[in-house]
């Protein structure tokens, strides 16, 4: 199946909600959101046209979708977040330096493998490199500790583990790993 590989538009988002609440009904999704389907479901439509607008232009953020040529079904999606220097990250840490943050990485079980992953990644770190003023010099995301799918396919993309590890937010018993892909040499 041939896909279209963009960033979502602003009116777009029950698409987006669509996804969203798919990714989290995946076997994998305890272990990769932050998030639960009840809370998904439960927020308003607001929330989700918000989301949408705000991951459809400017710098902040950037949500990368894969549609599906043939019917314009989303398969995938990936999002990257600008965390400014001077600011707090999600997990309530400082943020040394301007970076961009992966999140919400899902790509349906049926395309897993055919390098749909790779191309919503291309596509999203395209983006986080051309962002000027400041540049980012890196991008960062987290992964559990028993996700070893996704560290794996990470590890193969370029990222590194830094060693910095979190506490899962409402988990403390469960650790989320810090990677890092850095800019590349130009």
């Amino acid at each position: 199946m041939q896909y279209v590989i963009r960033p979502v538009r602003a009116d777009e988002w029950e698409k987006v909600k669509e996804l969203r609440i798919a990714g989290l009904k995946d076997p994998a999704a305890p272990v990769a959101f932050l998030e639960t389907v009840q809370e998904a479901e439960g927020h308003p439509d607001e929330f989700w046209q918000g989301r949408a607008q705000g991951a459809s232009h400017g710098r902040a953020a950037r949500q990368f979708v894969a549609e599906a040529a043939a019917d314009g079904r989303w398969d995938g999606s990936v999002t990257v977040l600008v965390e400014e220097r001077g600011t707090v990250d999600f997990f309530d840490h400082p943020v040394e330096q301007t970076q961009g943050h992966v999140v919400g990485v899902f790509v349906r079980p049926e395309q897993r493998g055919t390098g749909l992953t790779e191309a919503l990644f291309t596509a999203a770190l395209e983006w986080a490199w051309g962002l000027e003023e400041p540049a980012l010099e890196r991008v960062r995301l987290f992964v559990h500790e028993d996700n070893a799918r996704a560290a794996a396919f990470y590890r193969k993309y370029g990222f590194e583990p830094t060693g910095h590890v979190v506490p899962m937010p409402g988990h403390p018993e469960a650790r989320e790993l810090e990677y890092v892909l850095r800019r590349p040499a130009s």
